[in-house]
């Protein structure tokens, strides 16, 4: 017997360790790759019998892609060529499932070395498949780097992370290439390190500076652990690595500076100073490079602002410019100038609203607070409403039958409904249902980054079956001038006039929409704690009748377009004008004609002394001189108040001007009010 013969095993033996070994799938074929034997952990595997699969071609248990691409003729070849072929793919079972199987093909020889058939072991690793798909899904998630190894620590494996961070292919990064994204510095300590967690199988730890696409180095925290089997032995490691640059750099500038502060007792206090401010200048350039962030996004809100103010007043000043064209041409009916003097009227006052409304936006409009009940006032203007969104929208409104008192001024108040009405109309082009609703609310929930907000508040919902928007529209609603409707449908100013309302009147709006699910406004007012001082409303008088000229009028305003425009307007009105274009020119004027002037018209926003103050100090010195206020904006007063002096709102008309003047001077101010207490000329 030669010695190849005496290795051999009786055939008999043989076959019974084939029958056994039920966990594998154990084929023979000829050189055709006809099936010649099957064992009973095929049949276990694959679900054929072996009167089934004897005398079928191995190709069977392929998948229909690989069989076209002729991987069973391939791996007999290599089988052939190498001595042996191993292959990782799905197979087939007779049910026409499929399996993850592990496959390894050896060529039969007999006795004078000549190839007969093939064997195939192939052993299920469904289970071990699928289990290494959810894990390479779960690290692909992670915003870490993450990474396995074999058992000498050669990579085998990293996340998606890993590959995007470092700009590198999934076979750059495998065995020991990931070195090559290490810091030179750092290179040899992690190499080292991790080699000696590996011989020695206890879990590695270490902090070392990976290189970032655009060429960086970035500080990562990298901690592994290895994988044993039930007896203990390393099957593989599994690794992980977070970016803990901040903390390094933290902890850089904290032992900068107790190492300034361990000099000082051996440095000079400059030197410590030095140490301090170096730190300081760093910090410093963070918080400027922070500072140059949000300016630019501040720019982007100021400059779709202004493109939207440049817009609208465009508009309006293309009405007037073009109606006093008209004018100057002479000739015209007076029919025809009556429309265009209208024309431009109108406009006007269509420019004051949308003065109106950006001084909202912005909080800066001097609100008129009063107590009321918010629920009263909405079912008030409900039937408004129900002509405002038109026959096809259905409007309820459910109001708590104990619902609190509220301090906001009515009229925005009410403004707000309407635009919240207006928005959810708009958003219903086919009809649907509008409901209001007023409730009690101990709390303000978190909105916009806001933490949430404990007391006693009245919510104000306002709730339609509309088109819904995005949760990028959402972003974006109360931004003024931004309007998702067509041309010619919104000034994209309504939400914007609700959000400052909100704010001015120290409460919230929030908002909850999806698309197709609709959208529900909630504007949040503070409940008023106790009564405010009652007062009388003004029971109004007739005008008195002035003797000779209405009277004598100091002017104070430092626009020289509007002062000479107030000073002729006050002439034709009948007054005596006296024009002084600041407060200190004022009461130089006033101090050398004592008793000369009847009433002060003073704007309130100057250079210096602004018109409360002003008005403040002639009701010290001068208590029976009447003076009226005038202002367009003013964050002085949205700040402070009046001081309890009368307020004329620009723009004005000539009648308005004449009977706030006559007003005061046949009821001259002199009790001081609150400083909150408005005293608006309506």
């Amino acid at each position: 017997m030669t010695e190849r013969s005496s290795n051999q095993l009786p055939a008999g033996l043989a076959n019974l360790i084939i029958e056994s070994a039920s966990e594998f799938a154990i084929v023979t074929l000829d050189r055709e790759g006809i099936i010649t034997s099957w064992n009973s952990g095929a049949r276990n595997i694959m679900g054929w019998t072996a009167e089934e699969a004897i005398g079928q071609h191995g190709k069977m248990i392929f998948t229909a892609e690989d069989q076209a691409a002729g991987s069973p003729e391939d791996e007999m070849s290599r089988a052939s060529r190498d001595g042996r072929a191993v292959d990782e793919r799905p197979h087939m079972r007779a049910d026409g499932s499929r399996y993850w199987g592990s496959g390894l093909m050896m060529p039969l020889r007999d006795g004078s070395d000549g190839e007969h058939g093939f064997v195939k072991m192939v052993r299920d690793r469904t289970a071990e498949h699928d289990a290494d798909r959810r894990f390479t899904t779960l690290t692909d998630t992670l915003p870490g780097l993450v990474f396995v190894t074999d058992t000498d620590g050669h990579n085998v494996q990293v996340n998606g992370f890993f590959q995007k961070y470092t700009g590198r292919e999934d076979g750059e990064l495998l065995g020991d290439r990931w070195l090559e994204v290490i810091h030179p510095e750092d290179r040899a300590r992690a190499g080292e390190v991790w080699s000696r967690a590996v011989s020695e199988g206890d879990p590695y730890e270490a902090t070392y500076r990976f290189r970032r696409d655009d060429g960086a180095y970035r500080a990562f925290s990298c901690r592994a652990v290895p994988e044993r089997d039930h007896e203990g032995r390393i099957l593989r490691w599994i690794g992980t690595c977070i970016n803990v640059e901040n903390q390094v750099q933290a902890q850089e500038a904290l032992e900068r500076l107790n190492l300034a502060l361990e000099h000082k007792a051996t440095e000079s206090e400059s030197d410590l100073n030095s140490a301090v401010a170096q730190l300081e200048s760093e910090m410093a350039e963070r918080r400027r490079t922070e500072q140059a962030l949000n300016q630019a996004q501040k720019m982007e809100a100021i400059g779709q602002l202004t493109g939207g103010v440049a817009h609208d007043f465009n508009n309006l000043l293309t009405v007037i410019t073009s109606s006093v064209s008209l004018l100057r041409r002479g000739g015209l009916s007076e029919d025809r100038q009556r429309r265009y003097l209208d024309a431009i009227a109108e406009t006007a006052e269509r420019a004051a609203k949308l003065t109106q409304q950006l001084l909202a936006f912005a909080r800066r409009q001097p609100l008129k607070p009063e107590q009321f009940n918010a629920g009263q006032r909405l079912q008030s203007i409900s039937t408004m409403l129900k002509t405002i969104v038109g026959a096809p929208i259905e409007v309820t409104t459910h109001v708590d039958p104990d619902l609190r008192t509220i301090c906001a001024d009515p009229n925005q108040f009410e403004t707000a409904v309407v635009n919240m009405a207006v928005n959810a109309r708009d958003a219903m082009p086919r009809g649907g249902q509008l409901v209001l609703t007023a409730r009690n609310v101990d709390a303000v929930p978190a909105i916009r980054g806001h933490p949430p907000l404990r007391g006693r508040f009245v919510a104000i919902s306002v709730q339609d079956t509309g088109q819904g928007m995005s949760a990028e529209t959402v972003t974006h609603i109360f931004e003024p001038f931004f309007t998702t409707k067509d041309v010619g449908r919104g000034t994209g100013l309504g939400l914007s006039q609700v959000h400052g309302f909100a704010k001015q009147s120290d409460g919230d709006i929030g908002v909850v929409s999806e698309p197709d699910r609709g959208t529900t406004f909630t504007l949040y007012l503070p409940h008023c704690e106790e009564l405010p001082e009652a007062r009388s409303e003004a029971i109004p008088q007739p005008e008195p009748e002035l003797n000779g000229a209405p009277g004598m009028v100091l002017l104070v305003e430092d626009n020289r377009l509007i002062g000479e425009f107030a000073a002729q307007l006050l002439s034709e009105l009948g007054f005596e004008t006296r024009w002084a274009e600041n407060a200190k020119a004022a009461l130089v004027c006033l101090s050398e004609n004592p008793g000369m002037f009847d009433v002060v018209f003073s704007d309130i926003v100057m250079p210096g002394m602004n018109g409360i103050e002003l008005a403040s100090k002639l009701r010290d010195e001068q208590p029976g001189l009447p003076v009226v206020l005038t202002s367009g904006y003013s964050d002085v007063l949205a700040r402070s108040g009046s001081s309890g002096f009368p307020i004329l709102q620009k723009p004005y008309s000539a009648e308005r001007l004449a009977s706030a003047l006559r007003q005061a001077m046949a009821n001259p101010q002199t009790e001081k009010r609150s400083p909150n207490e408005p005293h608006p000329i309506d």
